[in-house]
This record gives C-alpha cells, structure tokens and sequence, in this order.
C-alpha cells in the first residue's frame, strides 16, 4: 500500500499498481501524473462518493476497485476507460447504474451488498463479460439484454427481491456457476431439524482451521456432548452479513438439506441463536488437501493450480465419477451448489473428495 504523502511528492512515478487507503473525501487529481503507466487502481476503504471526468485520462487502466466508499451511483465516467476490464464496488450505497457507466472491454463486475433496484440494458453490450456479482442488492429484475452476454460464466444474484428466475439467464451458453438463494422465488423460509440444535455455550473454539466470505471454520471440542457427536468437530461460525452467495442462514439451510453423502462433508449439529449462527461438521482427515487454487486476477472465473501439479488419467476419472455421484445426489435433494471449483473440492492421494 502506498501513502497520499508520497503520490503528491511524484515518488510514485511509473507504477502499475496503486492502493490508498486514509479516508480520503477527494480523488486525488496527483493519480492523472501516473496515467502512463498505471493499470491497477485500489481506493477501497475511503470516503469517496465521486470520480472527476479526468478519470478517463487514466487510459491504461484495467483494474479498479473501490469498495466501502459512500458512493450513491456507479461513476458514469467508468464507461469512457478504454481498457477497463474490472470494476469493483462491493458495500458501498450504489442506487444508481447509470447507462454510460459500463466501459466496453468490461470482464468482471462486482456490485455486491449496495441498494440498485435497476441495472441498465447497456448491461447486454457488455458482450466481454464473465462474471457478474449482484447479491445483497433490491433488483426486482434483470435487463432482458443479458441474452447477448454469451461470455457469461458465472453470476451470483443472490439476497435480491426477485420474484421469479431470471430466464434469459438460463439460455446463455457458458454460464456455469450461478448462486440465487435469498430471493422471494427461492425462498421457503425453512429451519431444517435434520440435524440437532445445540447451544453455543456447549463448544469450546481452538485454532482456525481456514476462512471464506460467510465464516470462518475452527477446531472445536464440547464442554457438554449431550448428542454423543464426535469428540472432535469443525464449526463454521457465520459472519452474519451478506456474501457474495447471499444470506449466512440461506447457506446453513443448504447444507442441511444436502443430506449425507460419502463425498460430502457432514453436517452434524446446528446453531440457531441470534447472535450466534453456526453449522457442526465433521473434522476433515489432516491428509485431505486443496485439489485447485482460486482464480486470480486474470484467470477471472478459472481455478489455478501450482506449476508442478499434476494427476494420472485413473485419478481423474475417479474424481469426475464422484463429482457426478454428489451432485446427481445434491440435486435430487433440490439442492444447487452454484460454487463447483477445484478450490473447494479436497482430495487425498486415493483421489477421494469431499466437497463442502
């Protein structure tokens, strides 16, 4: 991360990357002296609620993000970046998308947990778009002229206020991953009991065994096993704020409708207290790895894997055949994963999986 300080003294002179973060109220115009060269802009964590028309000066630029900013509306000057390709501004106040706002070499755009009721149907010229976050807004609907992102691999439109599917979705030729729970179509407003309630008092947290967007998952052992559960468990605490995958509680009800499965993880337990929502499962085998790594910045939608990796013909069709196995069993139980990657699939030198 660089300094305010040091952009205004011209110390930053020929950088690709920029990252500021001190509560600035201003877009520093000192950012046009870096237009040469720089291609990754990060102004996240400010209190910006405005770009100036010289922003389009910055004709390098691919990459922008600036989240947890008060912007009321997606800066229209966005849409006159020539080479912008990724566009971030997740928990900010968006209400507005205007028209102009969407650059036409756009990939990637993330505008999740803002206040939009209404995208634009310039959306549909974004004929280069990949992926596509929406949750944890008030969309009603979506433009009819998302028919012509055929690039559209994956979209999250989770927590909104849809009424029903949005078809002209379903038609779009690469769409692979796609989350919709929360909304008034998907929602039943169950509380699964398949699995016991307990209290939260009863779990005695240890170290953090890994983290995502909705929670993070720790070692646990019981103070009270009045359920006879394993001694040793996995809890995943929920954050309580909406993900990219929409609402904690809708996440929690999934897994306990996915029901058991060889190559599932078990859930063993629930919580259900206000301030404390969590899910019991099973501790993973310490021998159980990572199959994949998630994307990167210009893998987009893609899973990365360490040079070296590597796996036979017969560990493959292995992995394919169970992968087909839990799925034919998670959608005869209704369930839609949405999130099928090599990240978060485990394996283990067998090629057996577990996928949570």
């Amino acid at each position: 991360m660089q300094t305010l300080a040091q952009l205004k003294a011209g110390e930053l002179r020929g950088i690709t990357h920029l990252k500021i973060s001190e509560q600035l109220t201003e877009f520093p115009m000192e950012i046009l002296d870096l237009a040469e060269t720089l291609e990754v802009l990060d102004l996240s964590g400010n209190q910006l609620n405005a770009f100036p028309a010289e922003f389009a000066q910055l004709t390098k630029l691919k990459i922008v993000f600036a989240s947890n900013n008060p912007f009321t509306t997606l800066p229209e000057v966005l849409g006159r970046c020539p080479n912008l390709e990724m566009i971030g501004f997740k928990s900010c106040a968006i209400k507005k998308v205007p028209a102009n706002s969407l650059p036409p070499k756009l990939r990637w755009l993330i505008l999740t947990d803002n206040n939009i009721e209404q995208l634009p149907d310039t959306l549909g010229q974004c004929v280069h778009l990949k992926k596509l976050a929406l949750a944890g807004n008030q969309l009603t609907s979506l433009p009819q002229s998302m028919l012509h992102c055929h690039e559209l691999e994956l979209v999250r439109i989770s927590a909104n206020q849809l009424t029903e599917c949005p078809d002209q979705l379903l038609s779009l030729p690469k769409l692979a991953w796609f989350a919709f729970s929360g909304n008034p179509f998907s929602q039943h407003n169950l509380e699964l009991d398949t699995v016991p309630c307990v209290d939260f008092s009863q779990l005695e947290l240890h170290h953090v065994l890994g983290q995502g967007a909705s929670g993070v998952i720790s070692k646990a052992t019981w103070t009270y096993n009045e359920h006879q559960l394993p001694d040793e468990v996995a809890v995943k605490v929920f954050k309580g704020e909406v993900t990219s995958d929409g609402y904690p509680n809708d996440e929690l009800q999934a897994c306990l409708k996915a029901g058991s499965h060889p190559n599932l993880v078990k859930s063993l337990a629930q919580v259900q207290q206000p301030d404390n929502l969590a899910l019991i499962m099973d501790l993973i085998p310490s021998h159980y790895q990572n199959l994949g790594l998630p994307p990167t910045l210009a893998t987009c939608t893609r899973d990365t894997f360490p040079a070296d990796f590597s796996l036979e013909q017969t560990q493959i069709d292995k992995i394919v055949q169970q992968m087909r196995d839990v799925f034919n069993h998670l959608h005869q139980n209704k369930v839609c994963h949405g999130d099928l990657y090599a990240h978060n699939t485990l394996f283990d030198r067998d090629a057996n999986i577990l996928v949570g």
